[in-house]
């Protein structure tokens, strides 16, 4: 086969549309991360394309690659003044310098400062995602005499062209939680509603993660007794309360929460016991130090993902020592060889730190430093397991960071301005890449139950988290 330019010199033609498709193109609507708009429709964006008028109260303009342009010209038309084509390396900068423009990438170009945008409903990061029903997909066929066609298919021993630039089966969703602590009040709606109240009416969202974490920061005991509303700080939860972590589809445990022993050893290993019983593993803390230094390991349509992580408060928050279980303490003289060795081995390093509180949005020096250290050692992602509010984003070498998620179930509704919300981090890996994060955002109707935010309630928690991010 020769490559020609003119169209009428070619025997064959590989070109959008046409009646005998061998590929399908998907691509993403994306902006910067700090971007308020989560969805839009398909005709938003032809009109967009083809009209350069306003989307919503702003003008915008639409960034492509110069190929993404001319491939969605033969679909669409001529582009209008507000589509740019720039070099497929220069979108991203080009988009968090603009902040409002959009863009048009292809799928296997996203990373994880996109924000990608559903189109009607659909979009590629998410698990049930429906190719047939999303309008930014692309079938190249190729064309010419049946005779030759057949004949170049059937003696090509390798494809003439990717059949498709994304694959479910190579794609694998983790949702990483901020702080559960089923006490207190928590455990008494529980008692009075059943073990999946907390989890009502944001249950589906957790059990469609291929991998889900959950920080769960207190031990179940055989001798618990019954929950009380103020019951102070020494905390123990009820073993059936364990079928509210069933029920939502839990895969691994954080062992690096601050109250694990607070029932003494004996709850402790028997917690560990019961996880390790229904097949979650766990990490962050362990039966002894160096059980919980141990990562735990997933593999999954062809990713290799591995969590770790450990306890930066003082060392008393972090008991576990050579014979005495518990959290285990972050010093960057193990962890970050740790996080080194497991990149060396082909995983994705996924880094979470139960680090100091304040009730703030803002990331103090320490946390930065902290944070920063895990992505210069080779972490994929740092998430933050401690605050009891939501705090800030950042991206540190191109690296996603959390500082801190806020709660995903614990009793704290009315104790600071801000700890009935919470969000819950949907990463996406794609062929061993972080490629992107969705973040759900939650608020609490009750001392257990968080339900989804409305979109007024969502902008304004991404508005104040953005701008407590420097954005």
């Amino acid at each position: 086969m020769e490559l020609v330019e003119a169209r009428e010199e070619a025997d064959l033609r590989l070109e959008p549309g046409g009646g005998r498709p061998i590929s399908q193109w998907t691509f993403a609507l994306a902006a910067a991360f700090p971007e308020l708009t989560d969805e839009v429709s398909l005709a938003q964006v032809k009109q967009l394309w083809a009209a350069g008028v306003p989307v919503g109260e702003e003008g915008r303009a639409l960034l492509v690659e110069e190929r993404t342009r001319t491939a969605f010209t033969v679909l669409w038309g001529q582009p209008s003044n507000a589509v740019r084509a720039l070099p497929a390396g220069e979108l991203l900068d080009a988009a968090w310098r603009e902040r409002t423009a959009w863009a048009i990438v292809p799928f296997e170009q996203l990373e994880p400062r996109w924000k990608v945008l559903a189109v009607d409903g659909q979009s590629p990061l998410r698990k049930d995602f429906d190719a047939q029903a999303y309008g930014l997909q692309i079938t190249f066929s190729l064309d010419g005499p049946p005779e030759l066609v057949e004949r170049v298919l059937g003696q090509t021993s390798s494809e003439l062209v990717k059949a498709r630039n994304r694959r479910a089966d190579r794609l694998t969703t983790i949702i990483l939680t901020g702080t559960t602590s089923l006490v207190r009040a928590t455990a008494g709606l529980m008692e009075m509603h059943g073990m999946d109240y907390p989890a009502r009416d944001i249950g589906s969202w957790l059990r469609q993660a291929d991998i889900l974490h959950i920080s769960n920061e207190i031990a179940f005991a055989k001798n618990c007794p019954a929950p009380l509303p103020h019951s102070g700080l020494r905390f123990c939860s009820q073993e059936r309360y364990i079928e509210l972590m069933e029920a939502i589809g839990t895969d691994v445990v954080d062992l690096a929460g601050d109250h694990l022993n607070d029932w003494g050893p004996e709850a402790l290993l028997n917690t560990i016991d019961l996880y390790h019983q229904r097949g979650w593993q766990t990490f962050g803390g362990g039966i002894n130090l160096e059980e919980g230094k141990q990562p735990a390991l997933f593999v999954h349509n062809g990713n290799k993902i591995a969590l770790i992580g450990c306890n930066y408060k003082l060392p008393g928050y972090a008991s576990a020592n050579s014979v005495t279980p518990g959290a285990v303490h972050c010093a960057p003289a193990w962890l970050y060889p740790a996080i080194q060795k497991l990149k060396a081995d082909g995983y994705l390093p996924v880094v979470t730190l139960q680090d100091d509180e304040y009730m703030e949005a803002i990331a103090r020096p320490k946390l930065r430093e902290d944070f920063h250290g895990a992505v210069e050692a080779g972490a994929a992602l740092v998430s933050g397991t401690h605050s009891h509010q939501p705090q800030a984003f950042d991206f540190h070498k191109g690296v996603f960071i959390h500082y801190g998620l806020g709660n995903l179930f614990f009793d704290q509704i009315n104790s600071w301005e801000t700890t009935d919300q919470a969000f819950i981090d949907r990463h996406v890996i794609y062929e061993g890449r972080h490629i992107g994060t969705e973040v759900l955002t939650t608020i609490f109707v009750d001392f257990a139950r968080p339900r989804p935010m409305t979109v007024g309630e969502r902008r304004t928690l991404l508005k104040m988290i953005f701008q407590a991010s420097g954005w």
